[in-house]
């Protein structure tokens, strides 16, 4: 990727969503129709005082965010449908109490992802820097090595750089339209390495890395979307996977999910919680009318910020057209994930020279990591666990992972204070998976029918963003273009009137 461009598009892209949204919330637009304050939020209501402007399917970080947009830009004509009972979407915190958090699903931001750091800035969140200075533990039975990581862990220079180079010529907003996305995208990312000649350790290091960013291993995961991936985060692997200058590098105070929380707050009312959609009608007509499980909503324009997986649980009346519907149904959406957490009275690890990582090559555990807070005045040790792997009752699944942090860091991790579990997909069914991992030959199949709207029905969700799909930062930027589609579409209703 050629970051000095694409910095330039971002900012191109930033620099259109301003302008417009000013001149909605305060200027001529159009025919110079004044859209500012209750003069703007007249002329987007049109004269129908039952039909919203907006519907928005989704109160995670996609959908909130575009509500922010609307009510920024002048509109008051809209709601935010959440099915779940609360807000934050695939980001959810842990109470530990005592104002001490621990993320159970997305956490993480790093260089480059601009939307949600801006976010979090007009939100008065503030971040800290992830822990991860010293060394992480590899178990193999009842062998432990150590290993100082604080840099990154080794991998193979010259894969990585092959990686990187490939991915220079694969648009993460549209890999499908790559020049060889034919031939790239019948390899799977574990064919690839077999063709490299990989080691055997080499191969071990891909698994664990493709499994915790996609989950999926990489015989499952499409080269031609690692690609994609990699060049979202400029054309670097290391940036993508890792903590020190990577995606992993930084966490918020008060936890991810206090992003959608405050933005739901200031919301209000027009954020209806426990509203599942089970019924799309009319999305080709004039009005749509979406049918939840506390009435009917009719709306101009709508705005579905969800993974395509969970769209299939909705009825679309009339159904969509064949290639967004096959899109739908052929979603990956196999990798709910499950995180633990163990509370400690402090951080014990530090003393040790270790950062909390560890790594076990085979059982239940994937990886652990820090996840204490900015004070370290908790010791929180969260990890990625095998759900197979390790047992469903609680009491047994924390002394398992705590006998293995014991091996890896000794006998005062086998006395936690706390312990949560948190199985993405068992705790509801309105998850499904927490990331997508695209096989081979989906992109090139599909993805063409991946963003652009049907009817009067605009996609989002972080999994159809230009750059950082499946992240935080993703789903924001999702937000902000989906409200701006909708503006844009009920600019052009008003004109046809």
């Amino acid at each position: 990727m050629d970051s000095d461009n694409d910095n330039n598009e971002l900012s191109q892209e930033a620099r259109q969503r301003r302008a417009l949204m000013q001149a909605i919330g305060s200027a001529a637009l159009l025919g110079g129709l004044a859209l500012s304050g209750r003069a703007g939020a007249e002329v987007l209501k049109g004269e129908r005082d039952d039909v919203l402007d907006v519907a928005i399917i989704g109160g995670g970080l996609a959908g909130l965010t575009a509500a922010r947009d609307l009510l920024r830009a002048g509109s008051q004509s809209f709601v935010v449908l959440e099915a779940r009972d609360r807000v934050g979407g695939r980001t959810y915190n842990h109470d530990l109490g005592n104002g001490v958090i621990s993320e159970a699903g997305g956490q993480w931001i790093g260089p480059g992802q601009t939307a949600i750091a801006d976010l979090a800035r007009e939100l008065e969140v503030d971040t800290f820097p992830t822990y991860y200075q010293g060394k992480a533990a590899y178990l193999m039975g009842d062998a432990k090595y150590e290993e100082d990581t604080t840099n990154g862990a080794k991998s193979n220079p010259a894969i990585v750089e092959k990686l990187n180079e490939l991915a220079r010529k694969v648009p993460s907003k549209a890999p499908w339209k790559a020049a060889d996305a034919a031939t790239l995208d019948q390899l799977s990312v574990g064919q690839w390495l077999v063709q490299q000649g990989v080691s055997n350790v080499d191969k071990f290091g891909f698994n664990m890395s493709v499994s915790l960013t996609f989950g999926s291993p990489p015989a499952g995961m499409g080269l031609l979307h690692y690609l994609s991936m990699i060049n979202s985060s400029d054309c670097s692997l290391e940036k993508l996977e890792g903590f020190k200058g990577g995606a992993q590098e930084t966490r918020f105070v008060g936890g991810s999910q206090v992003l959608s929380i405050k933005m739901a707050q200031a919301l209000g009312d027009k954020v209806s919680l426990s509203s599942p959609v089970r019924r799309i009608v009319g999305w080709n007509r004039e009005f749509v009318e979406l049918h939840t499980d506390k009435g009917i909503v009719r709306a101009r324009q709508v705005i579905l910020a969800l993974n395509p997986a969970l769209c299939e649980q909705i009825t679309f009346d009339p159904p969509l057209p064949g290639g967004r519907a096959e899109l739908q149904r052929h979603w990956p959406a196999h990798a709910p994930m499950r995180k633990t957490v163990h509370v400690y009275k402090r951080p014990f690890w530090r003393d040790k020279g270790l950062n909390g990582q560890i790594v076990q090559v085979e059982g239940p555990l994937i990886l652990s990591y820090d996840n204490s807070p900015p004070d370290g005045s908790l010791g929180v040790l969260s990890a990625f666990v095998k759900t197979g792997q390790l047992p469903r009752d609680p009491k047994a699944a924390q002394e398992t992972l705590s006998a293995i942090f014991a091996q890896a860091m000794g006998e005062e991790a086998l006395h936690p204070l706390q312990f949560h579990d948190h199985d993405w997909g068992k705790v509801d069914p309105w998850s499904l998976t927490c990331i997508s991992p695209m096989p081979p030959g989906f992109w090139t199949k599909w993805g063409e029918y991946l963003t652009p709207s049907v009817g009067r029905l605009i996609w989002s969700g972080t999994e159809t963003a230009d750059i950082w799909a499946g992240s935080m930062d993703g789903a924001v930027r999702s937000g902000h273009r989906a409200a701006l589609e909708a503006l844009q579409g009920l600019i052009q209703d008003r004109r046809s009137a």
